[in-house]
């Protein structure tokens, strides 16, 4: 059957549309419960760590940074409390990495955006500019009710404003300024920057950081978590019908009601739904978005929901979490009459925490192990070897000692490999010539020029393996390298 075209059908399409949805401001409401106050106590505890963290002091010796977290780019090296990290031990920064985006997959295996609705640092610092904009221009109605005033330019409105911006540009400062104290002496840092003395670098990265703080935590706030975050796009194939999600029970909740029409309907024996529309859920979200539409990738899963809702349904006595944290696996089995069940517990979440433990522990087992001396062997490439007067063999290495201690160390170097072979430290004496010996400070790396020379006609081969052995003196410590002597 042939269908009739029209005329209209013909005419071009208008595609002169925006591309995406205008931006609506979204004004939360403030709300208490459970996970408001899990929120306020994850962000003191984030917020204080990260602003004062710079100022603990740890000892470590004379002339040693006492600094308990440094990162000391002049002098390449990572301090954490007792723990010092050189440039050729990066392998531990990809453990740490490592153990990070699997225990990102594990909260996700879980309990959903546990990390985008408690600890993520664009979620913690929004949270801190709306308390402070609630504080000074009021809650969800007031706010509203001023933007939306016809007459904005009220001295009063103007000095609201003005001290809400004032405070957020000083939250926003201290944050780009306790981020570079991590990289030089806190209080010294700080007296240079409050003296206009600090390095030029510091005041660009402290100018930097506030000004993405300031744009990031007081304008843009959900706009991040919804068009610039990589993570809800990417979390979705991370999770399982197993996980734990912020979801709305509409096996409870449906068909909504006011109260007074759902107690006439129950008097009746019939089912009413316990959702009474009354949209707390959608004022206390900080993205705007409404829970009872179901899984959203604008959700970050804070739980404010669940408090604002919980709020209600102990107001009109009906069960709480008619919001919670639930998969959709358990609302089928109460639509069946079965109870829910939950597994935590399950292979991907076993394997994701076998991949810590195996990560965590073999760092923590080369941690305690290893060698707080270190030697690296170069040898020489142009000319392999040289062959010398007498027709003996000589090559010559480069040799990287690096002491880690906080102490000098004195030091012996021994070769084991080419026959009747010795060493010797080009411009170093020593009281034992067969045997050198030579002070190296602490913490730092020497670089010393090694030539071996050897017999040839003890060492006909064309290529023997070396071993060279550096032994502390004092410690009994012994570091080694292995090259090759070449024969010409």
């Amino acid at each position: 059957m042939n269908k009739t075209v029209k005329p209209e059908d013909l005419l071009p399409v208008d595609d002169s549309g925006p591309l995406y949805a205008a931006h609506k401001k979204v004004y939360p409401q403030s709300v208490s419960g459970t996970f408001r106050r899990i929120k306020w106590s994850l962000m003191g505890l984030c917020l204080g760590v990260y602003y004062f963290l710079p100022f603990v002091r740890w000892n470590r010796g004379l002339d040693a940074p006492d600094q308990a977290v440094l990162i000391d780019f002049p002098n390449r090296r990572f301090y954490f409390f007792f723990i010092e990290l050189w440039p050729q031990e990066v392998y531990y920064f990809t453990g740490l990495l490592i153990i990070a985006a699997v225990a990102l997959f594990l909260m996700n295996a879980i309990g959903g955006r546990i990390w985008c609705g408690y600890l993520c640092p664009q979620t913690v610092w929004t949270d801190l500019f709306y308390a402070v904009e609630r504080l000074i221009e009021g809650d969800r109605r007031e706010r509203m009710k001023k933007d939306a005033s016809a007459d904005p330019m009220k001295l009063e409105r103007i000095s609201e404003l003005v001290l809400k911006h004032s405070i957020w540009l000083l939250i926003a400062w201290w944050t780009g300024g306790a981020w570079v104290l991590y990289f030089s002496d806190a209080p010294t840092l700080v007296k240079q920057l409050v003296t206009f003395q600090g390095p030029v670098l510091a005041y660009v990265w402290i100018a930097m950081l506030t000004a993405t703080t300031y744009v990031l935590a007081g304008f843009m706030r959900e706009q991040v978590c919804v068009y610039m975050c990589p993570w809800p796009r990417i979390q979705a194939s991370l999770t399982d019908e197993w996980a734990l999600n912020v979801t709305y029970r509409y096996d409870r909740g449906e068909k909504r009601m006011s109260v007074k029409k759902a107690a006439e309907l129950r008097a009746l024996g019939e089912k009413a739904g316990d959702c009474i529309d009354c949209r707390q859920c959608v004022a206390v979200c900080p993205t705007g978005i409404d829970i009872r539409d179901g899984a959203q990738m604008d959700c970050i899963q804070c739980g404010l929901c669940i408090d604002a809702c919980d709020t209600v349904m102990t107001k009109i006595g009906r069960p709480t979490r008619l919001i919670g944290y639930d998969n959709d696996i358990n609302i089928h089995r109460r639509e069946a009459g079965e109870p829910p069940i939950y597994r935590p517990v399950r292979p991907r979440t076993i394997a994701y925490g076998a991949i810590i433990a195996v990560v965590g522990g073999i760092m923590l087992y080369t941690l305690l192990n290893r060698s707080l001396l270190d030697v690296n062997v170069l040898h020489d490439r142009n000319p392999l070897a040289v062959k010398l007067s007498d027709g003996s063999i000589r090559n010559a290495y480069t040799m990287r000692v690096l002491n880690k201690h906080g102490f000098d160390r004195l030091i012996a170097i021994d070769i084991e490999g080419p026959a009747n072979a010795t060493v010797h430290v080009v411009g170093a004496d020593s009281v034992t010539p067969d045997r050198p010996m030579i002070v190296v400070g602490r913490d730092q790396t020497e670089e010393l020029r090694l030539l071996v020379t050897a017999p040839a006609e003890n060492n006909p081969e064309k290529s023997v393996p070396v071993k060279f052995h550096v032994t502390d003196i004092g410690l009994g410590v012994v570091a080694s390298a292995t090259d090759n002597f070449v024969n010409p």
